[in-house]
């Protein structure tokens, strides 16, 4: 097969994007994702005992139990609570880090993308990566692909570089507002600067705890869905009046009750968290609307100033109070645009301001661009031309790499970049280095 037929119509590339929070894989040329499902996999042990008739014709050290994973993807069969399910990430900082686990998430996801006559084998990949990642992982990466699941093809792109072409740009500095981290990220020509990259631990799972602290500290506790059988609504700030399931499950695991209840703090951000379009004020914070939320088990409560001042720390961390956070050490998000801009050339730096975009799952709160772009504007000079953009629904931010993931694969040009399973064979996993920098 030659490479000019990659991304043809008769063979479809896919694309994947390996985020914090989900992994989303889908066709190139589409607009949106076919999947998108957790990067956090539910596992269940089980020990299965040899057959009787086996038995019979081993040693007996070797009639044992022996152990065996069951893994649950999507979200549809994680919501269904079981005995000793937990849940684990193969992902740390961003970057793989279980191996063994990443195989079973691109196993489930071919499985899901191709034809089961066909296989991998015939579908060539674009995948992302993060700004940041090492060279010992992304040969790993390269190697799995070709050798485990034999596709024909490969590459590699940074998720800022797929941001700004999903944005038909090929410079801009990309915001990545993401669940583990906040990453300013230079996109030049198409090509990141890598020495200009600036990353902050502020992410959405850092406004999630703050949020839970704060219901933690009023004694509200968050009841998980799977526990609920029926419910009444009451009054804001009443005792919710709810029946427990009779068919719950024992031995609910600590981090399926944590993945459950971060589902429900995140739809609890998304209501009622927005940004100030000032610098918090909490006498003229306290004069605006409240915004009420419900439970899954019907508790109502309304939400006043704590709905500005937890979001607020993405331009002031010092706001947040104890939690045992180095604070001092976090960078807002003004001085991450400036300190990375300021990290480049010169002569590109008024492109990169002139083209900030904002992206990520954490990226969902109002104001958020109006306000960086008024702590933009007094810091940098009157004359810096400067413009803060962020596309205009939520999936398209949440999808931007997995979209210019899209684009990429299916421009016609592209077949020359794809590193084909003969080059692989012929220079090994290092090729990577030189056709993906």
């Amino acid at each position: 097969m030659s490479s000019g037929t990659y991304g043809s119509d008769e063979v479809g590339a896919l694309v994947v994007d390996i985020g914090s929070h989900t992994v989303r894989a889908g066709y190139a040329g589409e607009e949106t994702p076919k999947y998108d499902y957790p990067s956090h996999v539910g596992i269940l042990d089980i020990l299965e005992t040899p057959n009787s008739e086996n038995a019979m014709n081993v040693d007996d050290t070797q009639n044992i139990t022996m152990p065996k994973k069951k893994y649950f993807f999507d979200l549809n069969s994680l919501r269904v609570p079981r005995s000793n399910l937990y849940m684990q990430s193969f992902l740390k900082d961003g970057m793989i880090d279980d191996w063994d686990l990443f195989e079973q998430i691109m196993s489930h996801t071919f499985d899901c993308l191709c034809d089961k006559e066909q296989g991998p084998q015939y579908h060539p990949l674009v995948m992302s990566e993060p700004p940041i990642n090492q060279r010992f992982k992304r040969e790993k990466l390269c190697e799995i692909m070709f050798e485990k699941f034999q596709i024909p093809a490969f590459y590699l792109a940074k998720n800022a570089v797929l941001s700004s072409f999903a944005q038909g740009k090929a410079t801009a500095l990309i915001l990545d507002c993401g669940a583990t981290h906040t990453t300013a990220v230079p996109v030049h020509e198409g090509m990141v600067l890598q020495k200009a990259i600036v990353q902050s631990p502020l992410g959405g799972d850092f406004i999630l705890s703050q949020l839970k602290q704060l219901l933690d500290n009023n004694n509200h506790d968050i009841v998980p869905h799977y526990l609920i059988k029926s419910r009444e609504s009451v009054q804001p700030y009443e005792q919710p009046k709810w029946v427990m399931k009779a068919n719950v499950p024992d031995n609910i695991t600590d981090s399926y009750k944590k993945f459950m209840t971060k589902e429900i703090l995140q739809d609890l951000g998304q209501t009622v968290l927005q940004i100030s379009d000032t610098p918090y004020n909490e006498s003229e914070i306290s004069q605006l609307p409240r915004v009420s939320y419900e439970f899954p088990n019907g508790l109502n409560l309304d939400f006043g100033e704590e709905r500005y001042r937890i979001p607020e720390s993405l331009f002031n961390p010092s706001i947040v109070k104890g939690g045992g956070v180095q604070l001092t050490s976090m960078l807002d998000l003004p001085r991450l645009v400036t300190n990375s801009v300021t990290m480049c050339d010169p002569d590109v730096r008024s492109s990169l301001y002139s083209n900030i975009s904002i992206v990520g799952g954490n990226s969902f709160y109002l104001g958020l661009v109006e306000r960086l772009h008024r702590e933009l504007s007094q810091i940098l000079p009157q004359a810096m031309r400067m413009k803060v953009h962020i596309p205009p629904s939520l999936s398209e931010r949440r999808f931007s790499s997995w979209i210019g993931g899209s684009i990429l694969a299916s421009l016609g040009s592209f077949h020359q970049m794809w590193i084909s399973k003969q080059e692989y064979d012929e220079s090994g996993k290092f090729i990577i280095d030189r056709k993906c920098p």
